[in-house]
């Protein structure tokens, strides 16, 4: 009988298993030793990097290239991208033009001078229209004699009327304009220039060869290279006769960019003359509107 079946034996003691003796772990077991752990985790890493052919593994500068090259570009990001572009496009073309558009920027002294002359002749020629009809005004007011005095100026603006319109003869002084175009190369707009210029200049009166120049003149060009002013063909050179204050019409066709410069560039001959008599006695016939009535009562 052992101890432990001794009914007055320590209850505490127990026997002890049989050793069992270590077997050494060979290659083909599943459990690894615990040191070989971060080993194994290196190993795994370093397969991780490797490429699919077995190539050396990339380092990190090598992964972010390829990371950006060959860009992957989704349609929103190649809209965005061709919005900037017409953006920027935009800009450099107004830039461009706005430096392009300054004729000034280059300019003489003495022709900056002579342009601000003229802006002040063009001021105090609206400062002395608005004088004359605050006087016509206060003469109406004032004439104890009101009705003869409103038959005259009504006579009076009928006369102006009549040459605004092309309707009646003009003279005064004014100048002449010859344009001569032996290569054919002035056009239409180029002729619609130079009157605009001459009316913010101060022309009352405008005529081309034989046409009148009035509000609703309109100019084109021909197919066989001329020029038509109201649908009649003018020949060349082109004569304008225009009457108003010499001294700002002159200056007005030759400040820098302007009218005679633009036309140099096209290779015409352009001739500007001062006279103290203009006469323009191209007329139009006077059209009744077919819709329009006054509506004063």
């Amino acid at each position: 009988m052992g101890r432990d079946e001794t009914p007055g034996g320590d209850p505490r003691s127990r026997e002890l298993p049989a050793e069992v003796p270590s077997v050494p772990a060979g290659p083909g077991d599943g459990a690894a030793p615990a040191q070989d752990e971060p080993q194994d985790a290196r190993h795994q890493g370093e397969r991780r990097d490797e490429q699919p052919d077995g190539k050396a593994p990339l380092s990190g500068r090598q992964r972010l290239a390829q990371g950006l090259w060959p860009p992957r570009v989704t349609r929103p990001q190649l809209i965005v991208a061709l919005l900037l572009f017409v953006l920027g496009l935009g800009l450099a073309i107004q830039v461009r033009s706005n430096n392009d558009s300054s004729a000034l920027r280059g300019a003489r002294q003495e022709d900056l001078v002579r342009i601000l002359d003229e802006l002040d002749d063009r001021t105090q020629r609206l400062e002395g229209e608005k004088q004359r009809l605050e006087d016509q005004r206060t003469g109406l007011e004032n004439s104890s004699d009101q009705a003869e005095e409103a038959r005259k100026q009504t006579v009076e603006k009928e006369r102006q009327l009549g040459i605004l319109a092309g309707t009646v003869a003009a003279q005064g002084p004014g100048i002449t304009l010859t344009i001569d175009d032996k290569k054919g190369s002035v056009e239409a707009d180029m002729l619609l220039d130079a009157i605009q210029e001459l009316r913010a200049a101060g022309a009352e009166a405008i005529q081309i060869n034989d046409v009148r120049v009035v509000a609703n003149t309109y100019l084109s060009d021909t197919d066989s290279g001329g020029v038509r002013v109201d649908g009649r063909k003018v020949g060349k050179p082109y004569r304008f006769k225009v009457i108003g204050k010499p001294q700002d019409l002159e200056p007005a066709l030759n400040i820098p960019g302007g009218v005679v410069q633009t036309l140099e560039k096209e290779q015409a001959t352009v001739t500007v003359a001062r006279a103290e008599k203009i006469v323009v006695d191209a007329l139009r016939a006077a059209k009744r509107p077919d819709y329009a009535r006054s509506s004063s009562q």
